[in-house]
């Protein structure tokens, strides 16, 4: 029987052109999805833009359980539980060993690791699909856990031991996010702790992106958004305290994640909080959330991703009060200086979405911005000379129009300082 192995649905579509043709009868197509709730198991349908693939789906996990795969598994869960051994044992370098771990299963996979894990050493040539889907170890040991969950118990137990050490919570939200919700805890205490720790551990690493500039750690994050915040069988699973500061976590940082267009769907779950009479709705803990994380961002590129996709939330129904700090918010990053010392590139930024989102009241802004400039006397050589070259760049670009009337010639930016 033909067998195909496709690691990620959501990339068939780029490969599916090189799908042997014709598939016999016998064929099956393997999906090794993230996303399982997106299909329905049962179903032999699975349309993918002009691909309909008329066999059956299997749920299979990220990875093919092979006598070689399986020992490398379980040489990976032993050396995990030698350095926590290690680091229980040596307090002096508890927090360098949890660091060093930490980083090791946060590393991507190698070439050869992958093909063990992938099954290809043991699978026919001619009957794989060869896909390159970027990797990490935590996205394997996080489903093999999930899967296996017994084998996960003695490092679960050593980083309770770990509980109050640094990394700890990176450690335990990288491994063990799927396996909190495919077991069934007895103990509510023990629930709550250690959906707890997964929060808080998610926020850490999702913090280290934010500070190195990458997206390290997506699949932990579109996890937790799709796989958890818009399955309410699986959200139901954590106590409710801890949904109310998930859905704050991802509120945070789904724009840096580049996940906006599950916003709708998103506010759509949002659980019941008990200020909300005070806060407002979904749109509203949103827009709070993300004015709040916006003013403790100090990455140049980070917040340019923000500001760029911010403008996303035009057309949410939001209270005057949180309207107001979102303005606010973007005020604050439009004038050099304290207290938050935007560069000129984040300054034309903010300008940009707060004229998009507020377009009443522009001009007065600017001229109450040009005011407080003279505040800053330090800064009108540099402004006087971006003035002059805005001047010569909009005359320029006035002469190509009137040249060159049928190409479309990107303007020059509007807030100049």
């Amino acid at each position: 029987m033909d067998s195909l192995i496709i690691p990620d649905y959501q990339i068939i579509h780029q490969y599916y052109s090189n799908l042997p043709k014709p598939l016999s009868a016998s064929s099956t197509v393997y999906l090794f999805c993230h996303d399982h709730h997106r299909y329905d198991p049962e179903c032999r349908f699975f349309k993918l833009d002009a691909l309909l693939l008329e066999k059956p789906i299997r749920r299979m996990p990220p990875f093919a359980i092979t006598p070689k795969s399986t020992a490398y598994f379980s040489a990976l869960t032993q050396e995990i539980d030698k350095k926590l051994h290690k680091a229980l044992a040596s307090a002096t370098q508890r927090r360098d060993l949890l660091q060093a771990l930490f980083a090791d299963i946060a590393l991507e996979v190698d070439d050869r690791a992958r093909d063990i894990i992938l099954g290809r050493e043991e699978a026919a040539s001619e009957t794989l699909v060869e896909v390159q889907v970027p990797i990490c170890f935590y996205d394997v040991l996080a489903d093999h856990f999930s899967l296996q969950p017994e084998n996960g118990k003695p490092i679960l137990v050593l980083i309770v031991q770990l509980w109050s050490q640094p990394f700890a919570s990176h450690i335990f939200a990288l491994l063990f996010h799927k396996w909190l919700f495919e077991v069934q805890l007895d103990s509510a205490d023990i629930l709550l702790r250690y959906s707890s720790a997964l929060v808080q551990g998610a926020t850490n690493v999702f913090w280290i992106d934010v500070q190195t500039n990458t997206t390290h750690f997506k699949s932990l994050f579109s996890y937790l958004l799709e796989d958890v915040a818009l399955v309410p069988e699986r959200l139901k699973k954590i106590p409710l305290q801890t949904q109310r500061d998930l859905f704050l976590l991802l509120s945070r940082f789904i724009f840096l994640y580049n996940l906006v267009d599950k916003i709708e769907s998103f506010l759509k779950n949002f659980p019941e909080y008990p200020n909300s009479f005070l806060l407002g709705g979904p749109a509203d803990m949103l827009v709070i959330e993300l004015s709040d994380h916006l003013q403790k961002l100090k990455v140049e590129p980070v917040l340019l991703h923000y500001f760029s996709h911010i403008k996303l939330l035009q057309g949410l129904e939001l209270r005057m009060t949180t309207s107001t700090r979102l303005k606010s918010c973007l005020y604050s990053f439009t004038s050099p200086g304290g207290p938050m010392y935007p560069t000129r590139a984040v300054r034309h930024a903010a300008w940009d979405a707060l004229d998009f989102l507020f377009p009443v009241g522009r001009y007065p802004r600017l001229i109450i911005s040009l005011f407080f400039r003279l505040l800053y006397p330090w800064y009108w050589p540099s402004s006087c000379w971006n003035f002059v070259m805005s001047c010569i760049h909009a005359v320029f670009f006035s002469i190509l129009r009137r040249i060159f009337p049928r190409y479309k010639l990107k303007e020059p930016h509007d807030h100049q300082s």
